[in-house]
């Protein structure tokens, strides 16, 4: 295995692509991999800078002349659910949730199949097979967990959302997440991000990383309404979002 520090980190760039974001825009990333003993503590220096996980894989936008994608973590202690997210908590009170290791199972694979055709259709990642599936939740050189959450009271207790979670020194990491595209009067990814504030704050840690925020995106808004957010802004670190 090799032993990266960060003295010795290699970086990567990409090729420039289209940004999946902002019409018009050309995105490039800039990356390294996570491997050997000193994989979790590479992995939070370079969270805490704006890197986002991706399986062994860690980047962060290095788009030139666009700073758009933002990093952004939600500050739990200080969280103060709205109306709206206090309806989303009763809505969803028959759920019950169970954190696991990574192990991908068919039930998550097919729950994530019809999340990804009702909501990203003819996006890359719905021509993944059930391998490509177990290699992006157990493909991690660094502590994670699924967080399966099902029907309590329903006779089969079906799997409703799933949540592939980091475990920081300071918080959870929110990698990827998908629901029953059936259930969206449950809002369902509304819960998932109240329920990981509520764990983040029963184990005294400090922050949800919701990965990035990009302020002219509609697929990126919702994130904004979780206050008090904090924006990762280079040599500036951490600055509450306005």
């Amino acid at each position: 295995m090799t032993d990266q520090t960060p003295e010795t980190t290699q970086l990567f760039l990409t090729a420039a692509m289209p940004c999946p974001y902002l019409p018009g825009k050309q995105e490039r990333k800039l990356f390294t991999h996570l491997s050997g003993r000193r994989a979790t503590s590479l992995h939070h220096l370079l969270s805490e800078n704006g890197f986002r996980r991706s399986q062994n894989l860690i980047y962060r936008p290095a788009c030139e002349g666009c700073n758009a994608c933002q990093s952004v973590r939600i500050v739990a202690d200080a969280f103060e659910p709205s109306r709206r997210f206090r309806r989303v908590l009763r809505a969803n009170a028959d759920i019950a949730i169970e954190v696991r290791p990574p192990l991908a199972t068919s039930e998550q694979y097919d729950l994530f199949k019809r999340y990804l055709d009702s909501r990203h259709a003819g996006g890359g990642m719905t021509q993944m097979s059930f391998v490509d599936y177990e290699y992006m939740v157990e493909d991690t050189p660094v502590q994670s967990v699924l967080v399966e959450y099902r029907l309590r009271e329903h006779p089969d207790k079906p799997l409703v959302a799933v949540a592939l979670t980091d475990v920081m020194p300071d918080g959870l990491s929110m990698v990827y997440s998908f629901y029953d595209p059936e259930l969206a009067h449950r809002s369902l990814g509304t819960f998932l991000i109240l329920d990981h504030i509520a764990q983040v704050r029963a184990a005294a840690l400090d922050y949800v990383y919701l990965g990035y925020w990009v302020k002219n995106s509609p697929k990126m808004a919702y994130k904004a309404q979780f206050q008090p957010l904090q924006v990762q802004k280079g040599t500036q670190g951490w600055c509450l979002l306005d």
